[in-house]
């Protein structure tokens, strides 16, 4: 069948993670949230307390911060929509458990050939983080770098790109697996 998959990327509170619960709600199958965010702080609990309640009880809920590919694998089905919601959480959370670039590089490979064999349909969040300035420390232009080359690697894969950009879905690469995008 193909690669089923959508990519949302856009800038901080751009309205990628809405548009993407837009999107699942939309496609009337079961709904599967693969959260990757790991509550390291107070901030980030607080922060994931309010997605949660974005989210309604028909939500079947995954916290899964590293292995995406597992994940697909255990939850693709032509009955629903995986939505993985971020794809920047999760470099993030690779650089914390200490993998080299190869290794996050051979992950995203990894994830982005998984999309070309998807039976269900998958939604996957991004930021696009080299739209701002040149971080001034090696640590923050190494994450910047990465996470540019997992999203591009995410986006070749993907069926259909949309970039949010104040809140508004622009569609960049069209596909077929949501066609109601194209009636907004």
């Amino acid at each position: 069948m193909g690669s089923s998959s959508i990519l949302v990327v856009g800038g901080c509170r751009s309205g990628k993670s809405r548009h993407a619960l837009h999107l699942a709600a939309s496609s009337g199958v079961k709904r599967v949230f693969v959260a990757t965010c790991m509550a390291r702080d107070n901030e980030m609990k607080a922060r994931i307390q309010r997605h949660r309640a974005e989210r309604d009880a028909s939500w079947e809920t995954v916290e899964e911060g590293e292995d995406l590919v597992g994940v697909l694998d255990r939850w693709d089905g032509t009955d629903r929509v995986v939505l993985i919601d971020c794809l920047t959480l999760w470099t993030s959370n690779l650089l914390a458990a200490g993998l080299d670039d190869a290794g996050i590089e051979d992950r995203a490979d990894r994830l982005a050939a998984r999309l070309e064999n998807i039976r269900g349909r998958v939604i996957l969040v991004a930021n696009e983080t080299g739209a701002g300035i040149v971080p001034e420390n090696p640590l923050a232009r190494r994450f910047r770098d990465l996470a540019g080359q997992v999203n591009q690697k995410i986006a070749a894969a993907c069926q259909q790109v949309v970039w949010m950009v104040a809140g508004i879905p622009v569609t960049i690469k069209p596909g077929t697996v949501y066609p109601f995008l194209d009636k907004r």
